[in-house]
Formats: structure tokens, sequence, C-alpha cells
């Protein structure tokens, strides 16, 4: 006798244990293709910042009065400009409190924080609040055409006696023979 006749059928499956074998290889195989191949196009566009240049060309001497402390490029590059009797130093518009962008009150002759108060001295001197240092000074020199240049990537801090430095101060006047 045969012993098929005695066993109960079995329900039919949707796939046999063969054909979910099967279909679980190949989905490997192709996630394995899909990735490399994502991997490869991905691999044509590199990521590269596109960040803009560390100096900033922000005038002819001519175009800054003495005593006139510059906001015009406080928005697009956080730098003011000071132009003083013997020449120009360039302030990093960035509190050294919490980094918040302090304003120049012409009338009360300061740098003051919106955010917690802090007050500075047209130098960029700390006097009141919370800062714990001066502004930062930026690197400021002439280009060959005669042209103020920033450098807003060398930062000169008072703290560490930069300021002395040469960039820390860009001389021009009468007695430098320049005007």
């Amino acid at each position: 006798m045969s012993s098929t006749k005695n066993e109960p059928k079995k329900a039919p499956t949707l796939w046999s244990r063969r054909d979910l074998l099967t279909r679980s290889g190949w989905a490997m195989v192709i996630t394995g293709l899909g990735a490399g191949a994502i991997s490869t196009i991905r691999m044509l566009f590199p990521r590269v910042h596109f960040t803009p240049a560390s100096t900033v060309v922000v005038g002819k001497p001519e175009d800054y009065s003495v005593g006139e402390v510059s906001e015009r490029f406080k928005k697009s590059h956080r730098v003011v400009i000071v132009r003083e009797a013997g020449g120009f130093f360039a302030l990093r518009s960035v509190c050294t409190h919490l980094g918040c962008v302090p304003d120049w009150e012409r009338s009360q002759k300061k740098f003051k924080c919106p955010c917690h108060g802090s007050g500075f001295h047209r130098d960029g001197v700390p006097f009141e609040g919370p800062a714990p240092r001066p502004l930062e000074r930026l690197k400021i020199f002439f280009d060959e055409d005669g042209q103020i240049v920033v450098d807003r990537a060398i930062r000169l801090r008072k703290e560490r006696n930069e300021w002395e430095k040469e960039g820390a101060f860009l001389k021009y006047g009468k007695r430098d023979g320049n005007a």
C-alpha cells in the first residue's frame, strides 16, 4: 500500500519554500545592483561647498569720511569699517557674548548688542553688559588697485595682543603721504 492515500492533502500555498528563497535571492541581487547604480550616479556630483570668498573689497579710501563707522557690509559680510584720522580698521560684527549682531548707535557713539545689552566703544572694546572680550578685528589691506580689502578669515583678538600686528590697522592719511 502506498502511504499517499492515508496522508491528508496539504492545502495549496501561494509560494513554495523554493519560490520564496529564489525570489528573495533575486530581490537581494536587484537591491545590490540598484545601490551600486545610485552610488555611481552620486559619485558624479561631488559634495562641494560653494562658500563665498573670505576677502571683501570695501571700496576706496575716499569713500569714507574721517570719524565714520560704516555698516555698509554688515548684513552681507558681518564687517564694519571704522575710519579714523590715521587710517582704517575693520571689526567683525558679531558680539563676543553669544554671537548676535551689534548695531552702531550713532547718537551714543557705541555698538549696542540687541540680544543681551553688551555695549562696545567705537574701537570694539566692551564697557557694559556680559560680553567677555572685545569685538574681533579683521585683516585689512590695500589691493594693487588701491581699493581697501578685508580678509574675514583672519581674525585678530585684542586679548592676544594681535591688534598691534600688521593688518589690524590700515594706515592712510596726510602724514603717510597717501592722501
